[in-house]
């Protein structure tokens, strides 16, 4: 399986995979095809892979612009709030619709199905949808998904009704699923695809704001951006399962999440220029950073989190790692 292709996010896949979105007979199709590419649906959320849109053509291969709209629909309509992987913390502590639609700008991080473009208009702003399966039915089907999902979640989020609205370059479908509450906000056969957020909706509150919450995920989801303008994408594959792990991790049980052995491991991080041994360790210190930032946790439970019983030991990993103790990091970072 390539991991450089068009997909959809691997939670948000294995929770379409137990909807009502996708019948019994296509999640069958759908779980042939993980075991003939060697993977699953644990497999793919403990790798923070992507279910490619070519299996969505092979499921479903008679897939046209019509079906693709209804499905793309379909599925929106079972967005969580948990299903997409880093951009869920921030999405739920944002204080305002606003904060919410800025996340799109990290969205390369969970997929490169879509590409976002903002175009303010005054007060309003308009947020282009493009797909980059090159298949235009494909297209279809996840700009739609995408779009509509990002307005159920926030129809989730904010305490007020939401006026945002889909324009759909695609023609209307001749049938439109009845339950699907979005489609009073969906308009077709738009010049182009795109939401649009007034200025009203952009203003409204969230129900649950966590400012400190929300600017520590944005803080590391630009440092997860910058480190993959740079990454190799097996590495950073790699590196977002150390990041997302708990305790201590080995190669070997790294190399288990990927059905591979230790030593392809190394070879294939060789391949890219850099080891095991380096990135465990960068991963330590962004987790131990991540966590000593957070007044609430004790320096003891961010040792016990990263896999030290000791937390001397701990301290004199961290002091090694970075020149100074925890207790002197986190009185240099203190909010005051």
């Amino acid at each position: 399986m390539r991991t450089d292709e068009p997909g959809v996010p691997s939670l948000a896949f294995v929770q379409l995979l137990s909807s009502p979105a996708i019948d019994a007979d296509a999640v069958e199709r759908f779980r042939v095809i993980m075991v003939r590419e060697g993977t699953g649906e644990m497999a793919l959320i403990r790798t923070q892979g992507e279910a490619p849109l070519r299996w969505f053509r092979e499921v479903y291969p008679d897939l046209d612009i019509e079906q693709a709209t209804r499905l793309g629909i379909a599925c929106a309509e079972h967005a969580q709030l948990t299903s997409f992987g880093p951009l869920s913390v921030p999405l739920v502590s944002a204080c305002t619709v606003e904060e919410v639609v800025e996340l799109l700008t990290y969205l390369p991080l969970i997929t490169n199905a879509v590409t976002t473009q903002f175009q303010p208009q005054q007060d309003d702003l308009t947020i282009r949808l493009s797909g980059n399966a090159g298949d235009p039915d494909l297209d279809c089907l996840v700009v739609t998904y995408c779009g509509l999902a990002l307005l159920r979640l926030i129809d989730l989020v904010v305490v007020e009704a939401s006026e945002a609205t889909m324009h759909s370059h695609w023609p209307e479908p001749s049938v439109l699923p009845r339950e699907a509450a979005s489609r009073s906000r969906l308009e077709f056969d738009a010049p182009f695809s795109y939401l649009h957020m007034p200025a009203r909706t952009l203003q409204a509150p969230c129900r649950f704001p966590d400012p400190i919450s929300y600017e520590l995920a944005v803080t590391e989801l630009q440092q997860a951006l910058a480190r993959r303008a740079d990454t190799p994408e097996f590495t950073r594959r790699v590196w977002a399962l150390l990041d997302d792990g708990s305790g201590a991790r080995t190669i070997q049980s790294v190399a288990d999440e990927f059905s591979m052995s230790s030593s392809t491991l190394k070879r294939r991080l060789a391949a890219e220029g850099t080891s095991f041994r380096e990135l465990l360790q960068q991963s330590m210190v962004d987790r131990a950073r991540k966590r000593l930032l957070d007044p609430s946790t004790s320096v003891g439970e961010v040792a016990n989190e990263l896999g030290y019983s000791d937390l001397t030991n701990f301290s004199h990993a961290f002091k090694k790692w970075t020149g100074s103790s925890p207790s002197h990091f986190r009185r240099e970072h203190e909010v005051r």
